[in-house]
């Protein structure tokens, strides 16, 4: 059975934006690593329309770059929306019976499967389907925007915290 996880950075005051803030080169490095040991990935929408971005090479990229691009287009990835009508490659869509095809999803493959987006991760966590909740707090207030958490708070546990390159924390929770 796969193990589905949610995370993303998020400011102090638990919104997400990836235009207000980002990764430094530590933190970049450790979003390499934690890609290529995921078994794929469970996009929104949206998000999966940003991360469309490591799909074509870029002149600019560094070395870093191009390495986190090749570990992201060779996972599999299962992009669920209801408007789109294809994805791109190692993508499939998910549009339809979507809490059952995500419910066989989870039973199939074994390994980690990252769950992106915060309405997404809200419907699984009403499902009974995150395993865990990994937020890589950044010092920046935002004061609005995206929140973290898309609906209802879930009753969590922590798990574990550490510190990850000059100025995160990631907390890791579990449902309670």
């Amino acid at each position: 059975m796969a193990k589905f996880v949610f995370g993303m950075n998020l400011s102090l005051d638990g919104y997400v934006d990836h235009d207000a803030f980002a990764p430094d080169p530590v933190l970049f490095h450790h979003w390499t690593g934690q890609v290529r040991g995921l078994a794929g990935s469970l996009y929104g929408r949206r998000i999966y329309e940003v991360m469309r971005y490591w799909d074509e090479d870029h002149p600019e990229w560094s070395a870093e770059d191009r390495a986190f691009a090749d570990a992201w287009r060779r996972q599999p990835k299962w992009v669920v929306s209801r408007s789109l009508t294809s994805v791109g490659p190692n993508a499939a869509l998910v549009s339809d019976d979507i809490e059952a095809r995500i419910r066989r999803l989870k039973a199939e493959p074994v390994g980690e499967i990252d769950v992106a987006g915060p309405e997404l991760a809200q419907s699984l966590g009403e499902w009974g389907l995150i395993d865990e909740y990994r937020l890589y707090f950044h010092p920046v207030v935002l004061g609005r925007g995206k929140p973290f958490f898309a609906g209802p708070r879930p009753p969590l546990r922590l798990v574990a915290s550490d510190r990850i390159g000059g100025e995160v924390i990631r907390l890791t929770c579990a449902p309670a």
